[in-house]
């Protein structure tokens, strides 16, 4: 069996890294297509270097520009790819514009197509996260949702349930897998002089956030109340950097706020450990808060977490309304239940791996009829549609 993977993105790399591993133990071939949408070498390459994993087969190089033009370029792309390879699976991650791209190119060309965090929604259709969960779940042969509130979603939404596998998130099985690792390489905590000391970590990247000037102001000046309480650790997206720049913001910030460049998952991990509180407005940060037992704010209106915040482990700061200090003063001393089951048990890429497996020769799986015309064969014998 052949599996053709897209990623693009930071939380992407690290999820295909573990899926991957799940992969060659069952001798399953996997042919890795990264997009370029991360194009920073602190946002991509650090990670394949630092996991260990496959450097991709392909890198289309598409970053930057509306999201039109950016999901187009990589649309054109990945489909070439998929007529020379013909896989037996597309696999896609996620919720961004790499996972639309990967998951309409397959459709177009009927090859199955499954989707790693199927069924999470947030209920905001402005974000174009939201927009591409829910097209690429709809054009999906197979969705592995990670909870039991994502599994429900897609039963409402029409989804038939031979589609859904409920999985346990992969981003659990990172966090056990490399989590050991961290503790033993990562010098991040040393080298920023971090020992022992009380600090919360804070990221921020969303386009709602960091690409309008007053909400950008208003979350630093939020950030800047905080740090008198506690001090912030900041790694600085490149977006995120660059909009300070252009709002005349860095000089606005507390010394009591660190910014530091982007850094690998392993120094993500060892910072995490460390730290008291997570600020977050990350969907990937808002879990592997919970996964190292440490309260967080995100600051959004809304989250596809929700079962984060039914606990309490998780509260939002929505922008423009609620005082982040405020709501970092409830988690910090709110007393939390870390034992509940929410993400399964971490062995998620092995759910992944041998459902591909299984659906693969389960011809009874694939009835719904697709396009046959004009077509060529997958090296498992699936007719692999070209346009008219």
């Amino acid at each position: 069996m052949v599996v053709l993977t897209i990623i693009g993105a930071r939380p992407q790399f690290i999820k295909a890294a573990v899926v991957s591993n799940a992969f060659q133990t069952r001798n399953i071939e996997e042919f890795l297509v990264h997009t370029g949408q991360h194009f920073d070498e602190n946002m991509s390459k650090v990670f394949f270097d630092e996991m260990g994993t496959v450097e991709p087969q392909a890198n289309l190089g598409v970053s930057g520009g509306m999201h039109g033009k950016m999901t187009g370029e990589m649309l054109v792309e990945i489909e070439e790819i998929i007529l020379e390879q013909q896989p037996d699976w597309v696999l896609v991650y996620g919720d961004t514009n790499s996972t639309l791209a990967g998951s309409l190119a397959a459709s177009k060309l009927n090859v199955p197509c499954a989707h790693v965090e199927a069924g999470l929604r947030s209920d905001n259709r402005k974000m174009p996260e939201e927009i591409n969960r829910i097209l690429t779940d709809h054009a999906s042969d197979l969705l592995f949702a990670p909870t039991k509130i994502a599994h429900n979603r897609l039963l409402t939404e029409g989804i038939p349930e031979k589609k859904i596998v409920r999985t346990g998130d992969v981003m659990l099985d990172a966090a056990i897998t490399f989590g050991e690792i961290a503790i033993a390489k990562s010098t991040i905590a040393s080298d920023l002089n971090l020992n022992g000391q009380r600090f919360a970590l804070c990221t921020l990247h969303r386009a709602e956030n960091v690409d309008d000037a007053k909400i950008l102001d208003w979350i630093f000046g939020e950030l800047n109340d905080l740090s008198k309480e506690i001090p912030l650790i900041l790694p600085v997206h490149p977006r995120t950097k660059a909009k300070l720049k252009e709002f005349g913001l860095l000089e606005k910030i507390s010394p009591q706020i660190k910014l530091i460049d982007p850094v690998g998952f392993l120094d993500v991990l060892a910072l995490q450990s460390s730290s008291s509180l997570i600020v977050t407005d990350s969907g990937g940060m808002q879990k592997e808060a919970f996964f190292q037992k440490k309260p967080c704010v995100t600051v959004r209106s809304e989250t596809e977490w929700k079962e984060l915040l039914d606990g309490g482990h998780n509260r939002l700061a929505k922008p423009l309304t609620n005082c982040i200090k405020d709501k970092a003063k409830e988690a910090l001393e709110a007393n939390l239940d870390w034992s509940i089951d929410l993400y399964g048990d971490g062995r998620s890429s092995e759910t992944i791996a041998d459902s591909l497996l299984k659906k693969t020769g389960d011809l009874s799986f694939f009835s719904s009829p697709r396009r046959e015309s004009g077509s060529i064969t997958s090296r498992a014998g699936r007719a692999i549609s070209r346009p008219q």
